[in-house]
């Protein structure tokens, strides 16, 4: 079986300009799960989740964890898990200790992740996100499931540099990498390999 995560869903991802107003960096080989607290086991889900993973389980629009492994809150209930090292096994594996709990469905293939980075990082968003990213209202830990240019988009932020993780459905990588080139085209865009 094709395993899509570890093949890049943003071959085409270039620098562009001689700035590094904004940095791109590809996350290969990254296990992503959708989980879904089963009705009436949300407080049972959060003892298993740190339980087995020592994180606890965010309510609203925000993520615990690591790079290695985070728990990201885009819904009541509902929540993007990632893990940094990305086996088919991870997904089934967090299903089958979630089992009665929450639904865990794997989204390892449908999804390419990249890290973004930068001085004019925020600058270049504004230019597609219809959300304030300013440190005030979307601090270090928050997430949003929104749109970049028409697109559906899932975004955290990892750190106040700024650092924002964004995952975007592989069908609209070329398209997330037309618009990101673009916008960024004036401040450059740096590949971080």
């Amino acid at each position: 079986m094709l395993d899509l995560a570890h093949i890049s869903a943003f071959a085409e991802l270039r620098s562009i300009g001689d700035g590094r107003g904004v940095i791109a960096r590809e996350r290969r080989g990254i296990a992503i799960a959708t989980v879904m607290a089963r009705k009436g086991q949300g407080a049972a889900l959060a003892a298993a989740v740190k339980e087995q993973f020592d994180i606890n389980l965010p309510l609203g629009p925000h993520g615990s964890g690591s790079d290695a492994t985070s728990f990201l809150g885009t819904g009541p209930g509902r929540w993007l898990v990632t893990h940094d090292a990305g086996t088919p096994r991870f997904v089934d594996s967090l299903a089958q200790q979630l089992d009665g709990l929450a639904s865990v469905v794997d989204q390892s293939d449908g999804v390419g992740l990249l890290r973004l980075s930068g001085p004019a990082l925020l600058d270049v968003l504004a230019k597609g996100v219809a959300i304030d990213l300013s440190a005030a209202a979307f601090p270090a830990g928050s997430v949003a499931v929104t749109q970049i240019a028409h697109m559906g988009v899932t975004l955290w932020k990892v750190d106040e540099a700024p650092t924002i993780h964004i995952a975007v459905a592989r069908s609209m990588a070329g398209s997330f990498l037309h618009w990101l080139e673009a916008s960024a085209a004036i401040v450059g865009l740096a590949v971080d390999t």
